[in-house]
Parts: structure tokens; C-alpha cells; sequence
């Protein structure tokens, strides 16, 4: 059953790509990063003020929230800072690069993941998976060559690097995830609830200092409908991953492997929508990637 609601949240991944992509583009990127969030977190208030209101309902249905402690509030702290400082770095690459090229390198993200899930939960990987991970990373930087003819050059570009590091930070996120749900028993909503409203907190410091202060960039930012439709789909997408992970049998490197079938969605529609260059040479390396994730299901 995990596997399933992995495939879910990869499913609403891709559409939150396409509309993350749409609400950055000529914009100013930490107030989008704020407008998303803040929508998510709006979204996922409703269900905690049910769950106020209609107690018994909220526990009948399974969107109950939990009351927990301040090391708890402590440690979803720690969870909100390490995505906060993704988010900053993706969003400012996604401004600057093309979907194709962003997305594929995100679909890093289940390496480091990999590598954390055998050194710290003692997960063990057959040969397919080993397979699977490395053609993942091959084609990975197939991509790389690609964007080269995009004027990309990937060792000199900074937003390249932006975008390496939001994966390794998204990848940590993701390990620590499985902290928060398996050894604290923290349940999906309750997790989410207090980690958007840290976050937004963060935001609005780094707001404060580099775009409140500035009328220009206030003037320059436009509010769009897919704003709204990131932060739901986030949402939903990281409810469905937080439930997976509550099955104590979920391996977290063959989840965040599954999650990276929303590339199929990022790079063929976005790259139709976008109207990106390169997208039938791109087919080539997601086919790598999707051949990766494949094997790692098959496994």
C-alpha cells in the first residue's frame, strides 16, 4: 500500500512542478515562496479547526491532530529551516533555468537519499536497486550535456549549483522525515500543520530584509492563480508521502526513488507548455530515470 500512495504524491509532484514553474516566471521568487507556503498551510488550517470544532469527526475520519510537546515543536523547527533553505535555492534556480533541466537534476534527490537510508536506517539494497540508482545519476548528467546546448554551462553557472544544493537539503529533509514519523509517531497532518507555520515564520525574516524594505520589488512581484495551486498541491502531495511513511515496513531510498516519477509529468507537459528546447533529446536521459525508478519498484 505505501508503494501506492508514494505513486500519489508523485502524482501531485508533477502538477505542483508545472505550476511552481508558471508562478515563478518574471517574478519575484521569496514572495511566491511565502504566497505558496502560506496557501498550503491556509489549506491544511481548515482540517485543524475542524478538527477543533468536531473533535469526534476529526478522530472518526483520521485527520485528528495531535498535541505535542515543546522538543517535538523543537525537532519540526529543524525540519521547517532545512526546507526553508531548499525552497530559497529551487525556487531561484527554477527562476533562472529551464524545467527540463531542473527537474532532472532534483531527481538526484534519491541518491543522497540512498546513501543516508543504508548508512543511518540500515536499509539494504539488492543489485537492482543499485542498478537503478546509478542509471538514475547517469542520466542525470546526460541532461547536463544537454543543457550545455542551452547556454548552460553546468560548472560555471551558479543557479546549477543553487539547485544541487536545494537536492542535497530536500534529500536530508527527506531522511529526517522518517525520523519524525516512525520514532516520534508524529501523524501526517499534525507534521504539517506546525512545519508551515514554522516555515512561513523564516519567510517572513528573510522577507523583511530583502523585499519589504524595497517598493521596486514589491511593485515588481504578481500575484497568479498557480500560487495557490502549489502550495494545495504540495500539500496533498506530502500527505500522501507522510502516510506512506507511517508503514514501518515503507523503505524511504525506494520511496523517494518512486517520487521521481513526477519527472514524467514536469519534463513532457512542462517542456510542451514552456516551450523549452531540447525536449525530444531530453526524452532520451528520462528514459534513463524512468528506467531507474522502474527497476528500483521492480526490485
Amino acid at each position: 500500500m505505501w508503494m501506492y500512495l508514494g505513486l500519489l504524491a508523485a502524482l501531485f509532484l508533477g502538477l505542483h512542478s508545472l505550476c511552481k514553474k508558471h508562478a515563478v516566471q518574471g517574478n519575484e521568487v521569496f514572495p511566491v515562496l511565502l504566497g505558496t507556503v502560506s496557501s498550503g498551510f491556509l489549506f491544511v488550517a481548515t482540517f485543524y479547526l475542524l478538527s477543533i470544532f468536531y473533535p469526534k469527526y476529526a478522530l472518526d475520519n483520521g485527520y485528528y491532530f495531535q498535541d505535542i510537546s515543546w522538543q517535538i515543536h523543537g525537532f519540526i523547527f529543524i525540519k521547517s529551516v532545512i526546507m526553508a533553505s531548499s525552497w530559497v535555492l529551487a525556487y531561484q534556480a527554477l527562476k533562472h533555468l529551464p524545467i527540463t533541466i531542473v527537474t532532472p537534476i532534483r531527481s538526484a534527490g534519491p541518491f543522497f537519499t540512498f546513501i543516508g537510508a543504508i548508512l543511518i536506517y540500515k536499509e539494504s539494497p539488492n543489485l537492482y536497486q543499485w542498478i537503478g540508482f546509478f542509471l538514475i545519476i547517469f542520466s542525470v548528467v546526460l541532461y547536463s550535456k544537454i543543457g550545455k546546448k542551452e547556454g548552460i554551462n553546468f560548472k560555471r553557472n551558479k543557479w546549477i549549483f543553487a539547485i544541487i544544493g536545494a537536492t542535497f537539503l530536500g534529500a536530508s529533509s527527506g531522511l529526517y522525515d522518517k525520523f519524525l514519523i516512525q520514532n516520534l509517531s508524529l501523524n501526517p497532518q499534525t507534521l504539517l500543520f506546525w512545519f508551515c507555520l514554522y516555515t512561513i515564520l523564516i519567510l517572513l525574516i528573510i522577507l523583511t530584509i530583502t523585499w519589504f524594505p524595497y517598493a521596486k520589488k514589491r511593485q515588481a512581484f504578481k500575484f497568479r492563480w498557480s500560487i495557490i495551486a502549489v502550495g494545495v498541491l504540495l500539500q496533498a502531495a506530502d500527505y500522501f508521502y507522510f502516510k506512506a511513511l507511517e508503514d514501518p515496513d515503507a523503505l524511504i531510498m525506494l520511496l523517494s526513488a518512486i517520487k521521481r516519477s513526477q519527472i514524467l509529468i514536469a519534463v513532457v507537459i512542462g517542456g510542451i507548455l514552456f516551450k523549452e528546447q531540447n525536449k525530444r533529446k531530453k526524452l532520451v536521459p528520462l528514459l534513463g530515470i524512468m528506467t531507474g525508478v522502474f527497476l528500483i519498484l521492480y526490485s
